[in-house]
């Protein structure tokens, strides 16, 4: 079983990566495709310790995590399509 201390670090970091999202959006340095592209980055990142942790992909066997990751490649690929339809 995993620890209350693990959960609660996972959390602070999930914390941490949406505050930094939030402080990439309102920053009026980067042009949009900079800053589209590191929030990008930032919730891949997010989206792995989500899986990994929350949904328990570190402890399933390797085709269940390539099932995950087909869904995230999915998504990412939809998210990118949908960015061209915003400017």
């Amino acid at each position: 079983m995993t620890s209350t201390k693990l959960y609660t670090a996972i959390y602070v970091v999930l914390f941490v990566l949406a505050t930094l999202q939030v402080l990439i959006e309102q920053f009026e340095g980067f042009t949009y495709w900079t800053a589209f592209a590191i929030i990008m980055v930032v919730s891949t990142a997010k989206a792995i310790v989500v899986a990994g942790y929350y949904q328990h992909l570190r402890s399933e066997p390797r085709s269940v995590s390539y099932v995950m990751l087909g869904g995230l490649l999915a998504a990412l690929a939809l998210t990118v399509a949908a960015s061209y339809s915003i400017m």
